[in-house]
């Protein structure tokens, strides 16, 4: 359900149509049996449900916007960016759907003009959708319930934050500052993947950090947490989707952290 009104409205309401007939696809093959698997040219795994999904997507954008492009995860797109596309993310967490883990999420993100401007990450194993929209504010959808509005948390002091990440591989010549940090914080716990930047959103924690990702695992995440409050950046602290690895945070922890790992 849609339930504000921007320039965006119409965009956020397919993007909801595309998460709804994602949810459909990733639910049926979540714990199916012949779910089949195999590795990609990265070592990383995909299944048939991932390749599914994102095949639905493609088709749904195009008979709704045939001149609109499409940079998945799964089936590429265009090196060359346009000022329109949609970023998808067909199953972030593959490996935890994979293995009976409910915390996984189709992610669906619209880029205009190089900023993100519409999200939507649909986790229906965990009963839970989070939307936003430029200028439209960020919301929590939890067993298909009226969206509320979600904010970013008021914590001032790392020593009084609490951060989530992913995992420890990936960090290199960081790895040891960011060790030392999580001793310093009041309490760090690896959600990992959508979830810990959507926990961000919401206010239930403060920071969320990974190190290594693409453009489609961060596109529909980054303007849900900038409605919400919050900034969304690289290491470098650069604002936006465009790097290789993310930070989001409530804003007033975000350079105290980077300072923190640099």
């Amino acid at each position: 359900m849609v339930n504000q009104s921007n320039s965006y409205a119409a965009d956020l309401a397919l993007a909801h149509k595309l998460a709804d007939a994602a949810d459909l696809i990733t639910l049926d093959r979540f714990h199916a049996l012949d779910l089949v698997i195999t590795t990609k040219p990265d070592n990383t795994p995909v299944t048939d449900a991932d390749k599914a999904t994102e095949e639905k997507i493609r088709n749904l954008i195009k008979l709704a916007h045939p001149n609109d492009h499409v940079i998945g995860e799964e089936f590429g797109g265009s090196d060359a960016k346009p000022d329109r596309y949609w970023v998808i993310d067909p199953i972030d967490g593959t490996k935890n759907f994979m293995r009976g883990i409910p915390t996984w999420a189709t992610l669906i993100g619209l880029v205009e003009a190089g900023e993100v401007v519409v999200g939507v990450v649909s986790a229906p194993a965990l009963f839970r959708r989070w939307h936003g929209s430029k200028n439209g504010g960020a919301f929590l959808s939890v067993n298909n319930s009226t969206p509320t509005k979600i904010e970013v948390s008021k914590v001032a002091k790392l020593d009084d934050a609490s951060i989530s990440f992913s995992d420890l591989t990936g960090w290199n010549q960081q790895r040891e500052k960011f060790l030392a940090l999580l001793d310093k914080i009041w309490r760090m716990r690896a959600y990992g993947d959508f979830w810990s930047h959507m926990l961000v959103a919401e206010g239930a924690v403060d920071i969320a950090v990974e190190p290594k990702l693409a453009l489609w695992d961060m596109a529909a995440l980054e303007v849900i947490v900038r409605e919400a409050g919050g900034a969304f950046t690289s290491f470098d602290g650069t604002p936006g989707v465009f790097g290789t690895n993310a930070i989001s945070s409530n804003g007033l922890l975000h350079q105290q952290f980077l300072g923190s790992i640099k």
